[in-house]
Parts: structure tokens; C-alpha cells; sequence
């Protein structure tokens, strides 16, 4: 069958960490993931480090925060009335809601902080300002 190249749908396992050393996420315990090399469904640098592999092969690939989910920007954050959250919400520090930009796109929002009147919400990825680590497996192509 060859190598994976620009274009094949892969199956894959994969393992995420942290600098620490912490799994953030993996696909072992569950089905690999599949997606097409070039699709732009997974992070550039994880279809990268599939390229070249055949089926069974492994490859690590360490991406900067910037070639990952981006840098934590503090615009990102932002204090809001609690009145304009749904009634049915109980604001509680981690709880995450779904809003639009002003563009239209879906946003997901992490409550940070709850005060009396008001609810701070962080809009950055949250994995974003940190360097990941993927230790990719090529199961299959497809």
C-alpha cells in the first residue's frame, strides 16, 4: 500500500501531552481518529507527522503553541452581566456555553469567574498557550 501521503484518508492513534508530561487526550482507549491528509480536519502538524508513515508506523511531533491551538490573548477574556445569560443557567466557574462572534461563528465560552452581578468568560481554546507533544500511530489508509 505505501506511505501516507497529501490527499489519503488515514486512520490514526494518537496521544496528546502537555510539557509536563500530562495526557490532555488520546485515541487508545476508543476507535483512531480519521480524517484526510490536507483536509485541514486535525492540526497541520499532526497531518504532517502522519506523511511518510505506512500502516503500524509511529512518529512524535512536538508543536509550539503558535502551530497548535494559538497563544492565550487576554481580548479573549471578558467580564459580562449575568443578566444577559439565560435564565436557565447557573453560572458556575468551568461551566462552558456556545455564543456567536460578531462574525456569526460558533464560540465556545469557559466561565472563569462568577461575582455577584457579573461572570467572567475566557473565549481562548484551552489549550491555547501551550506547547503540545503528539505521538502519532498510522493504523490504516483507507
Amino acid at each position: 500500500m505505501g506511505a501516507a501521503k497529501d490527499g489519503d484518508t488515514v486512520k490514526v492513534h494518537y496521544t496528546g501531552r502537555l510539557d509536563d508530561g500530562s495526557v490532555f487526550d488520546s485515541s487508545r482507549e476508543r476507535d483512531p481518529i480519521e480524517f484526510t491528509i490536507g483536509g485541514g480536519e486535525v492540526l497541520p502538524g499532526v497531518e504532517q507527522a502522519v506523511v511518510g508513515l505506512e500502516p503500524g508506523g509511529t512518529n512524535t511531533v512536538k508543536l509550539p503553541a503558535g502551530d497548535a491551538y494559538g497563544e492565550r490573548r487576554d481580548d479573549m477574556v471578558q467580564e459580562i452581566e449575568r443578566a444577559v445569560l439565560p435564565q436557565e443557567v447557573e453560572p458556575q466557574v468551568g461551566l462552558q456555553l456556545q455564543a456567536q462572534s460578531p462574525g456569526g461563528q460558533p464560540l465556545l465560552l469557559t466561565i472563569t469567574e462568577v461575582a455577584d452581578s457579573t461572570v467572567t468568560v475566557d473565549a481562548n481554546h484551552p489549550l491555547a498557550g501551550e506547547d503540545l507533544t503528539f505521538d502519532v500511530e498510522l493504523v490504516a489508509i483507507v
